[in-house]
Order: structure tokens, then sequence, then C-alpha cells
């Protein structure tokens, strides 16, 4: 499983649906994707949520991010994140 970093910026219908049940359904939907929620966020901002998601692949993080964004009224920018121990091992050699 890879981590992606999911960041989001409301519009102005997305703000008026705000609530647990629209989290619990989004969590719900990364699922379906064979993914994880590992942690979400509110933020101030140029961003105003972060979600960190494990998914299998970018082809599932895409489609997740379109559903989500689909599903939610949030646009999203969805990067690729690796520890920095990951990080560290994949520039030893460089």
């Amino acid at each position: 499983m890879a981590t992606y970093l999911m960041f989001g910026s409301y519009t102005i219908e997305s703000v008026k649906k705000i609530s647990a049940q629209r989290t619990e359904d989004a969590e719900d939907l990364i699922k379906k994707f064979g993914g994880k929620l590992k942690g979400g966020y509110a933020l101030l901002g140029e961003d105003d949520i972060v979600l960190i998601v494990e998914l299998k692949d970018t082809e599932r993080a895409m489609q997740a991010s379109v559903a989500l964004s689909k599903l939610l009224g949030i646009a999203f920018t969805t990067a690729p994140a690796v520890s920095l121990d990951e990080f560290d091992r994949l520039m030893r050699d460089i």
C-alpha cells in the first residue's frame, strides 16, 4: 500500500454540506477503492482539508480523488508520500 496526501478546497456549496455523515461517506468511498483513511485534518490557509490515505497504487488514488470530488463537491489535489526513512533509502545511491 502507498500513502497519498489529498489536499481539498471547499466550494460555497460543499461548505453547506459539512457533516459527520459526509465524513463517513468519504471513508466508505475510500474503502470501496481498497484503501484506508489513516487521518484527516481541517486546515487554515490555501487548502481547507487534508486526508492521509493508503491506496494500492496511483490508478486507485486517481479514481478515489475524482470520486471524492464528485461525492463531496470538494476539489482535491492528490500527492504520493513516502516516509523519511524510505526517502533516505531511495536517495542513498544518488
